[in-house]
């Protein structure tokens, strides 16, 4: 194929591509090649010119695949007679692929990403191979996103490859990152701008070089929409050609012509596309529900609520989640009204307590609570300048501080609470995760906030808590201290916290009870007879947490060691068949979302119930589908879009037991111990006198004669998560910012899932042929265990710090350790690898002052170092 000018535009084919096409997967993995030909056959005659092929997925042997896809691909004239495209993150399957191929192929991609020195390595391979290559636009600081970056990577990148490799210029095809526009974020306006005249920059700098890109990312803010997805692609197109792109990863049977766009859609989407007026999302949206899928105009939506009172179309807009028509409402309103504030305090007010009537009443739920302050947080927005004007102040019901505690870096409950009490008129001011005790106390001091409210999800951070109420007290505070997150509970806050700070410490479940809680506290007549309500519970929880449960009995540390967990040595798992550690760096998040086990996902928002049946819950069914469906919408930016980063660490090593610890060697002569971890035994007395267990039980002792394992993870989907939620609060939108948080966290634990597997199948290998859908391996019903510090079966935090110092965490995936051992970026996952198929999860639960004082000599602390980690497990 000879690329001329006069060509214009190069469309290639992406449908055979595993990661982007569930049909082609699914033939693949079939292993029906005959119906995979088809779809290859079937772009060419759509007008692809060259076809993208990709074979990465978790369950191929990605190098075989493709290789016998296209050693008969071969023997097609039809399809073979256009150029093929590989596309794989594996060098090994770009090298096979390339030996398989007759003509000239394109590779997709290399990029500077890692540095100059893979780059230039994998493009003289390139060029001994013949092949013309893509590049990406994304270097050692990351993706190109403006203008400027794009045009400055490109051309380091052309200049590397003509004059240190050799590369013919005309080989060379960029790929300057095209990005989603209206999406609703002011940052995202000029990306189609910056592409475009980029585009031109790139030809006039990087002579015979050529453009290329993934047209549909373009319109991703309009996925379901196919119609206005069309146009945007038409339209881009239009202006991207003429500024010099060559080609693009598009479908050619679903373009259509760029003068057949209905006049007011053209517009509509060219305003967009270049930018041309701050309000082109807004006004597309308007038009975008006209435009049915075959481009015809849509049956009018149910719109009768546009003729209502204003007061009542603003209610109507905050109970729906409504903010298309928000601003000029609230502009309306505004007129009416003799000051701006009286809008706030009127109708914005009367539509949120409605709100606020329904969520209590079982009504509505809390994904719906969270879109309804995103109306209403647009709106204030709007109506802020005016009040300034003004010179006046709204009246709060009340002020509230919250803020995770120093150490920790878990934040989703708490803005969650944040946005519930803003939605009942409460002044939230939320520090952020990770503040110490006197900034909280300074801010709350100087903005003389009503109640402080303190957020916290590992154990650490509960001694933190105790702190806090020490400080509150001696500084003489006397206003109310919230405690909620994961590991507290009123058993912990009545015996540990409560009696360090005497002006009200209440235990908050969580977010639905936050607003009766708060307004019981802040008012004058319910506050003294509540805390005394409150008082007496924890009294009697004191009573029942001092009493041991009826038949509960404490064993001796010697006692519940002689009642060890016995194991089979016969069932020792065999030596990892690819020991040492391995790191992923930029792990594909899209082959996650098959292991994601969505069902705490729900809880996140309060709605519960089993995935997937929540969905057609009697209840909750239909909001639970809406917020699902938001779910994977997002799921799909953030992955496409690049917006989170996945990264995993994870190795092997010779391993024995030596009591309640192990010893990890240097390596398999086993001649010198590199360090040890160190385990808690259960002491209380179980049923049946079931063994007492700890996770040295399940490896080989060491005088055993059996060489053992144990392995070590760490894994994470947060990078970029926390940005990519700031984005979102920046537009005033929670909903999203707290969606984003909460779907970094479950791409983790995908990962850890995903990872595990392949550790089990390949890595490690003791279970190479296990065969396992996701609903079994969410319950776990696999050999092996992983579990993780700071959990019930090794509840001690500090074991972290041994686990990312033998994997060199921090320096190879930048994951982090906060002081009080929190995991940075939040969203992420670590824990160890026990392979015997004995091994089983178990809860440590209660330990007396004699196992504290032998951990305390193991680890060589000090006994009030261990009392303080080992605190919420002593009787």
């Amino acid at each position: 194929m000879v690329m001329r000018q006069q060509a214009r535009f190069i469309n290639i084919g992406e449908r055979t591509n595993v990661t982007g096409s569930a049909r082609f997967k699914k033939l693949i993995l079939k292993g029906d090649y005959e119906a995979a030909l088809d779809v290859a056959r079937q772009q060419v005659e759509n007008g692809a010119q060259i076809i993208d092929i990709n074979m990465d997925e978790a369950m191929l042997d990605s190098k075989a695949a493709m290789v016998r896809y296209l050693t008969l691909l071969a023997s097609e004239p039809d399809i073979s007679r256009v150029p093929i495209m590989v596309d794989s993150s594996k060098w090994e399957v770009i090298e096979a692929a390339l030996k398989c191929i007759q003509g000239k192929a394109v590779v997709n991609s290399i990029s500077l990403k890692e540095g100059e020195s893979p780059f230039l390595k994998q493009a003289r391979l390139l060029r001994r191979y013949g092949a013309a290559v893509v590049v990406m636009a994304f270097d050692e600081k990351g993706q190109a996103d403006t203008q400027q970056r794009k045009v400055e990577i490109c051309q380091r990148a052309y200049n590397i490859l003509t004059e240190q490799v050799g590369f013919p210029p005309e080989d060379i095809i960029f790929d300057p990152n095209i990005f989603a526009v209206a999406t609703g974020i002011e940052e995202h306006n000029n990306y189609a701008v910056d592409f475009i005249e980029a585009t031109r920059e790139i030809k006039r700098l990087c002579p015979y070089a050529k453009i290329s890109g993934g047209v549909s990312n373009v319109s991703f803010s309009f996925r379901g929409n196919d119609a206005v997805r069309e146009a945007i692609h038409s339209v881009f197109l239009y202006h991207a050609v003429a500024a010099g792109m060559d080609m693009g990863i598009v479908n050619a049977g679903q373009l259509t012509v760029y003068d057949d766009i209905p006049l007011l859609l053209r517009e509509r989407v060219e305003d967009v596309i270049l930018n041309r007026r701050d309000d082109a999302t807004e006004r597309l949206l308007d038009v975008a529900a006209q435009f049915k899928g075959d481009g015809s105009v849509a049956e009018k939506v149910d719109d009768a609520w546009r003729s209502l009172p204003v007061g009542k179309r603003l209610e109507h807009a905050l109970v729906k989640g409504i903010t298309d028509f928000i601003e000029l409402d609230t502009e309306e309103a505004r007129q009416q009204a003799e000051k701006p504030l009286h809008v706030i305090e009127g109708p914005l007010m009367d539509g949120m307590n409605v709100v606020g009537d329904l969520f209590g009443e079982g009504k509505m739920f809390l994904p719906q609570v969270v879109k309804s302050a995103r109306v209403m947080k647009k709106a204030v927005a709007y109506l802020q300048p005016y009040i300034e004007q003004d010179k006046a102040g709204g009246q709060a019901q009340g002020k509230i501080l919250l803020a995770t505690v120093k150490g920790d870096v878990h934040d989703i409950g708490k803005n969650i609470v944040g946005v519930v009490l803003q939605c009942n008129n409460f002044e939230v001011i939320d520090l952020g995760v990770m503040v110490s005790c006197a900034e909280i106390l300074r801010v709350a001091k100087e903005r003389n906030v009503d109640v402080i409210g303190l957020s916290g999800l590992i154990t650490p951070s509960l001694d933190e808590m105790v702190y806090v109420a020490k400080e509150m007290t001696r500084l003489g505070f006397t206003i109310p201290l919230l405690i909620g997150g994961a590991t507290t509970s009123k058993a912990h806050t009545a015996v540990k916290i409560a009696p360090h700070y005497q002006h009200g410490v209440v235990y908050v479940p969580n977010a639905s009870r936050s607003v009766s809680v708060v307004q019981s506290l802040i008012s004058a007549d319910a506050k003294p007879p509540y805390l005394a309500r409150v008082t007496e519970e924890y009294r009697i929880a004191v009573e029942q947490h001092l009493r041991s449960r009826p038949g509960e009995k404490m064993l001796s540390l010697s006692a519940a060691r002689e009642n060890k967990f016995k194991l089979d040595l016969a069932k020792v798992a065999p030596a990892p068949v690819q020991p040492g550690v391995h790191y992923w760096q930029d792990v594909d998040l899209q082959q996650l979302r098959d292991y994601i086990d969505w069902t705490p996902f729900f809880l996140t928002w309060q709605l519960s119930g089993k995935f997937p049946a929540i969905l057609n819950h009697p209840e909750v069914g239909l909001e639970a589908r809406k917020v699902y469906q938001d779910a994977n919408a997002l799921m799909d930016k953030m992955i496409q879009q690049k917006r989170i980063a996945g990264k995993a660490a994870f190795g092997f090593f010779p391993a024995n037991s030596d009591g309640d610890d192990i010893i990890i060697y240097t390596d398999d002569s086993r001649q010198t111990e590199r360090c040890r971890l160190h385990g808690l035994r259960q002491q209380l007395a179980l049923r049946n006198n079931a063994p007492n267990c700890c996770l040295s039980d399940f490896i080989a002792p060491v005088g055993s004669g059996i060489a053992d394992y144990v392995g070590a993870f760490a894994v994470t989907s947060g990078f970029g998560a926390d940005e990519f939620a700031a984005e979102f609060v920046k537009v005033h939108d929670d909903y999203n910012s707290i969606m984003a948080k909460a779907l970094a966290d479950r791409l983790a634990e995908a990962l850890a899932e995903f990872l595990h597997m392949q550790v089990r199948r390949q890595y490690w290998g003791y279970a190479a042929d296990e065969t396992l859908d996701n609903e079994k391996l969410i319950r776990e019903l696999y050999q092996g265990i992983r579990p993780a510090p700071g959990y019930p079966a090794c509840p001690e935090h500090t074991e972290k710090g041994t686990l990312f110092q033998l994997l060199d965490v921090e320096a190879q995936i930048g994951m982090k350790l906060t002081e009080s051992y929190a995991m940075w970026p939040g969203a992420a996952v670590s824990g160890w690898y026990f392979a015997h198929p004995d091994s089983k999860y178990f809860a440590v639960s209660k330990i007396d002052a004699e196992q504290v004082a032998d951990y305390a000599q193991r680890k060589d602390w000090d006994l009030a170092t261990a009392e303080m980690w080992l605190g919420p497990n002593i009787r």
